[in-house]
């Protein structure tokens, strides 16, 4: 079985002084401003592509490492996981941090260094992510 997920973008006017608005239509979520100001200087009260990327690349990392620390017979109490993306105007997309703590009862580092590793290479986001560099740091609690 597929699952196809849709958003859709409403824009209007030039890419400087425009704006839109981007709506997840597959949950009925939003609609979001967004706009370039927020794009190339940044901004706490409009969205961004890299933000939208970012909590795509988060949520799938911690989903792939949840899924991997229960197959190594340690499942997790909890994964908090950040992505930071990185835009450079006329440059693009240059980068994803994760940055992940989880609480994982009976876990050596070893085993949750490298699980954590393996779901970073795992996750579909990740791998869609295959152009730019991803990085990762994790901490055991």
């Amino acid at each position: 079985m597929s699952v196809t997920s849709e958003a859709s973008t409403s824009w209007k006017g030039s890419l400087a002084e425009g704006s839109g608005e981007v709506a997840f239509e597959s949950s009925n979520q939003g609609p979001f401003a967004v706009n370039w100001k927020a794009r190339s200087e940044g901004s706490s009260s409009v969205t961004t592509p890299e933000e939208l990327i970012a909590a795509a690349h988060s949520s799938c990392f911690s989903m792939a490492f949840s899924h991997a620390l229960t197959q190594n017979g340690t499942p997790p109490e909890s994964i908090e996981a950040t992505a930071s993306v990185t835009f450079i105007p006329g440059t693009g997309i240059t980068g994803s941090h994760l940055n992940v703590h989880a609480v994982v009862p009976g876990i050596s580092a070893e085993d949750f260094d490298r699980l954590a590793g393996e779901a970073k290479a795992g996750c579909p986001v990740s791998q869609a992510l295959s152009g730019i560099e991803i990085t990762l740091e994790a901490t055991l609690a």
